[in-house]
């Protein structure tokens, strides 16, 4: 017999990446965890899912051009809502002022694309890489 209080929460995370090969990769790591992914391609979809629900993890390109990600950071962070969420963002290594930008916004993690990539599995299930 089943308990039916032992089932598991399957993660809901908010994907706001502009990157049609980025988004793909996240799509297909989701699916693979068991995570409910929503997408967001520009600031008002990333806004309107904000509004919309509580995630358990929020995924930042930090060079989108549609998302306007530092904005992004400072009104999650500002939310008393979903400012404990954690934040993942993920750029370029070379991306050094880009990088120390999205930190000074408030972003939990700040990770190399190639890092982001390589840890997507563990990061979409644990918020961490």
């Amino acid at each position: 017999m089943k308990d039916e209080n032992a089932l598991s929460v399957k993660p809901v995370v908010i994907a706001a990446v502009d990157d049609i090969f980025f988004s793909a990769k996240i799509d297909s790591a989701a699916r693979i965890v068991g995570a409910e992914l929503r997408q967001a391609t520009d600031a008002q979809k990333l806004e309107e899912q904000l509004a919309s629900m509580t995630p358990t993890l929020i995924i930042l390109d930090l060079n989108s051009k549609t998302c306007a990600p530092l904005q992004a950071i400072r009104r999650i962070k500002a939310d008393p809502r979903i400012r404990d969420t954690p934040l993942v963002g993920f750029l370029s290594h070379v991306q050094v002022d880009l990088h120390e930008a999205a930190k000074e916004a408030g972003c939990d993690q700040i990770l190399p694309r190639s890092i982001f990539s390589a840890n997507l599995a563990q990061i979409l299930r644990t918020g961490k890489p």
